[in-house]
C-alpha cells in the first residue's frame, strides 16, 4: 500500500550509489589534484624575478603560466623566462647576484637547489644577450651559466655579458674571473677582467681570445640597473642583518619605501607608506598565478611586495594600521618547507574579509596558459586614524612607543672600471663615490650589508659612456684607484687645458713616498703625515682642495706633505684625505692622506704625480 513512496526510496537510493561509482573517481581525483596543487612537500629554493618591461613570458615545462610575467613572482627550478623584441628582465639571487635578459633573449633556471653555501644554480642562456654578475662570495652557493655545448663558471665577484647573437657566441668579462670550458674538450679557457672570447661553431679550437671588449648597446641599461640598486640601497637600515638573508636586495626595497620599528617583545615591525593611508590592504593588489607544483601563487603588485609575502605575516595594530611581522627568528620563505598555505595573516580588523584563493583548474596542464587573475581592492577601515610614515615620528605599536629605524651612514659601491690599454685584467676595486644623490664618501674598505660578510653596494660602471663634468668643473681630476696612491696620476690627452690664470712656480720633481697602508689617525689634532719627513698636518678636516695655503710666517718654505692641500711650490692644490673604513664596532677609522695634487689638472682623492 505505500509501494510508491517505498519505490521513490529505492530509485533515490540507487542515484546515490550510481553517482558514488561514477563520479566518485573524478571527485577523489579532483581532490588529490587540490591537495598536489598546495605543495611537493620537499624543501624547494625561488629566487625573485625582480624586474620586467615589455613582452615578457614565463614558462615550466612546456607549459606557459603567464602570457605577461609580472615583477615580484617566485622563480623555481626548471622555470623558463623569454623576452619579446620589447622585453627586459631581471633576476635576483639572495646574495644579490642579478641576471639581466635583454630582448629577444631566453633563459632557463635548469638547477635552482639547496640553501646557503650548499646552493646551487645553473642559469641556461637559451638564446640572445644576457648580463650576469656574480657576487662570489659563497653565500649563494656555486652559480653557473651554460650556453651551446659551453659551461662558464666564476670566482670571486664577476660581470659578464654572454651574446649568442652570432653562435656558439662569446663572452665579455668586464670584471673578475671566469673559466670557459666546452664539452668536447675543445675550449678550455681562463677569462680575467677586459677580456673577450669569440667561439668559433666550424673549427672550436680556434677560438679567438682578444684583450679588449667591444661596447654593446645594452651596457648602458645594465649600468642603469645596477644605479638603480644602488639608489634603493641608500636607505639600507640595520634591521634585515638580523631577518635571515641579509644580502638580498629585496630588503632595500622595504627599507626605501616604509619604515622599521623594533617593537619589545614582537621583533621587528615593517609598515609601508601606503599604510597610513585607510584605504590600504596589503592583498589589495597583485595577482593570483597557478603553478603546477604549488597551485595559485599570489604576486603582489607593489613594487616593495616580494618578501613580506614569502614569509612572516600581516597584523592590524590599533592606531597604527597595517604591518608586516617576518617573525621573531627571521624570514623563513615558505618553500623552505615545500608548501604554499596562500595569504599569511595574523591580527586583522574588524569586519576585514581576506581575498580567496582561487580553486585549482580541473584540467591545467597543456600548452594553453592558465589565465592570471588579477585582484585590485581597496577596503577603507572605518573609524582609523592612522599616523603617517616618515622617519623623525614614534608610533604606538601593540601598545610600545617605538621610533623608526635610520638608514645606515652611505657606503662605497664598487667601481667596476673599464679596461685600458696599459692593462686589460682589472679586478673589481672600489670606487669612493656614493650612491646616487648622497654624500660622496672619500675611500675607505670594502662595505658589506647588514653589519656582516655580505655583498657590496651595487656596482657603477660605465662601458662606454663618458663621465659627464659638472658645471663649472671643466678638468675634473682623475679619481686614482685604490693601490695606486702614490704613484702618478694618469695624463689626460683628451680634455681641454686650464682657461684660468695659473701662478706658475718653479719645477721641482715630487716628492717619492713609499706604498703605505692607512691607518686611523692618532689622538692628536695634528697627526703626523705619512711621508719620509715628518710635518704636523693641516688642522682636523681640512677642505678636499685648496689652492692657495696660507703660507708659514715662521719658517721657510717646505716640501708638501701627503696630508692634502696645496703648497708654495705646487699651488695647484692637492687631494683631499682618505676616507674611513667601516668598522665593526659601528664606528669608521680614519683613511690615510691624499696625494699631492697633479700640478695641471688638480688633485685627486689619492697619490697625485706631478706632470
Amino acid at each position: 500500500m505505500n509501494y510508491l513512496g517505498n519505490r521513490s526510496w529505492v530509485v533515490g537510493l540507487a542515484a546515490v550509489v550510481l553517482g558514488v561509482v561514477c563520479f566518485g573517481p573524478a571527485l577523489q581525483a579532483q581532490d588529490q589534484l587540490q591537495v598536489q596543487g598546495q605543495g611537493t612537500g620537499q624543501p624547494a629554493r625561488a629566487v625573485r624575478l625582480s624586474y620586467v618591461d615589455g613582452q615578457v613570458t614565463l614558462a615550466l615545462g612546456g607549459q606557459v603560466l603567464a602570457q605577461q610575467a609580472v615583477a615580484n613572482t617566485p622563480l623555481l627550478e626548471g622555470m623558463q623566462l623569454t623576452t619579446a623584441d620589447s622585453g627586459k628582465a631581471e633576476i635576483q639571487f639572495e646574495d644579490g647576484s642579478v641576471a639581466r635578459l635583454s630582448p629577444d633573449s631566453s633563459i632557463t633556471l635548469q638547477v635552482l637547489s639547496g640553501s646557503g653555501t650548499t646552493a646551487v644554480a645553473q642559469l641556461v642562456l637559451n638564446g640572445g644577450l644576457a648580463y650576469f654578475e656574480f657576487q662570489g662570495g659563497g653565500q649563494a652557493g656555486q652559480m653557473s651559466v651554460l650556453f651551446g655545448d659551453a659551461q662558464l663558471t666564476t670566482s670571486g665577484f664577476t660581470v659578464l655579458r654572454v651574446a649568442m647573437d652570432n653562435p656558439p657566441g662569446d663572452v665579455a668579462v668586464f670584471s673578475g674571473n671566469a673559466h670557459l670550458d666546452s664539452a668536447n674538450g675543445a675550449v678550455s679557457a681562463d677569462l680575467h677582467g677586459g677580456e673577450n672570447i669569440a667561439l668559433n661553431g666550424a673549427s672550436p679550437a680556434n677560438y679567438q681570445l682578444a684583450e679588449s671588449i667591444q661596447p654593446d648597446s645594452w651596457d648602458a641599461w645594465n649600468s642603469d640597473r645596477d644605479q638603480a640598486l644602488t639608489t634603493e640601497a641608500a636607505s639600507q637600515t640595520g634591521a634585515s642583518a638580523n631577518l635571515g638573508q641579509s644580502q638580498n636586495p629585496a630588503w632595500n626595497d622595504l627599507d626605501a619605501n616604509g619604515n622599521w620599528y623594533d617593537v619589545p617583545n614582537q621583533g621587528y615591525v615593517w609598515s609601508p607608506n601606503e599604510a597610513a593611508n585607510a584605504g590600504f590592504d596589503p592583498y589589495g593588489n597583485g595577482d593570483w598565478m597557478w603553478t603546477p607544483g604549488y597551485g595559485y601563487l599570489w604576486i603582489s603588485g607593489y613594487p616593495w611586495g616580494y618578501m613580506p609575502f614569502q614569509c612572516g605575516a600581516w597584523n592590524f595594530y590599533d592606531g597604527f594600521g597595517w604591518g608586516w611581522a617576518p617573525g621573531m627568528g627571521g624570514c623563513r620563505p615558505w618553500w623552505y618547507g615545500g608548501y604554499y598555505g596562500g595569504p599569511n595573516f595574523g591580527h586583522m580588523p574588524r569586519g576585514y574579509q581576506p581575498i580567496p584563493r582561487p580553486i585549482l583548474p580541473r584540467h591545467p596542464i597543456n600548452p594553453r596558459p592558465v589565465a592570471i587573475i588579477p585582484v585590485r581592492r581597496s577596503p577603507v577601515i572605518v573609524g582609523s586614524t592612522l599616523p603617517a610614515r616618515n622617519r623623525n615620528t614614534p608610533v604606538n605599536i601593540g601598545g610600545s612607543t617605538v621610533v623608526p629605524l635610520r638608514p645606515m651612514p652611505s657606503r662605497p659601491v664598487f667601481d667596476h672600471t673599464p679596461p685600458t690599454a696599459a692593462g686589460n685584467h682589472p679586478q673589481p676595486g672600489y670606487r669612493p663615490a656614493a650612491p646616487i644623490g648622497g654624500p660622496t664618501p672619500s675611500g675607505g674598505e670594502p662595505a658589506t650589508r647588514g653589519g656582516g660578510q655580505g655583498t657590496p653596494n651595487r656596482p657603477g660602471y660605465n662601458l662606454n659612456r663618458p663621465v659627464a663634468n659638472q658645471p663649472g668643473e671643466p678638468n675634473r681630476p682623475v679619481q686614482p684607484q685604490p693601490g695606486q696612491m702614490n704613484r702618478p696620476a694618469p695624463t689626460s690627452t683628451n680634455r681641454p687645458a686650464q682657461t684660468e690664470p695659473r701662478q706658475t712656480a718653479p719645477y721641482e720633481p715630487p716628492l717619492q713616498v713609499p706604498m703605505y697602508r692607512s691607518q686611523p689617525p692618532p689622538a692628536s689634532e695634528n697627526r703626523p703625515a705619512p711621508a719620509p719627513e715628518y710635518r704636523p698636518a693641516q688642522p682636523a678636516q681640512p677642505p678636499a682642495f685648496q689652492s692657495q695655503p696660507e703660507p708659514s710666517h715662521n719658517a721657510p718654505p717646505s716640501r708638501p706633505s701627503f696630508s692634502g692641500g696645496g703648497s708654495p711650490d705646487h699651488p695647484s692644490g692637492g687631494g683631499g684625505g682618505g676616507g674611513g673604513s667601516p668598522h665593526p664596532s659601528g664606528g669608521s677609522s680614519g683613511g690615510g692622506g691624499g696625494g699631492g695634487g697633479s700640478h695641471s689638472s688638480g688633485g685627486g682623492g689619492g697619490g697625485g704625480g706631478h706632470k
